[in-house]
């Protein structure tokens, strides 16, 4: 199971709805760009200055699909429980 799959696993169905509606990058596109960045990394085949930055891109795209996650589970969370009404005042 890669990245991308346990990123997958734990989105709301409608995550790219609310990407969308939340402004900021994807996702899948954080997802794709981290495991792209990672496998750069892993060739084994970069100066210490350039794998320094990807170090550091890495961790900056781990964050920001934190934050991503995060927010969608907040937004799914004050939307209340699928299917239940919210009750009238």
């Amino acid at each position: 199971m890669g990245l991308g799959d346990l990123l997958s696993s734990r989105r709301a169905p409608a995550s790219a709805t609310m990407a969308a509606s939340m402004g900021g990058e994807p996702l899948d596109e954080l997802t794709e760009r981290l495991e792209r960045t990672a496998a750069e990394l892993r060739s084994g085949e970069l100066a210490p200055e350039r794998a320094a930055a990807l170090v550091d891109e890495c961790a900056r795209l781990a964050a920001d699909a934190g934050a991503r996650l995060d927010r969608e589970v907040r937004a799914a969370d004050a939307a209340g429980p699928v299917g239940q009404l919210a009750l009238e005042q």
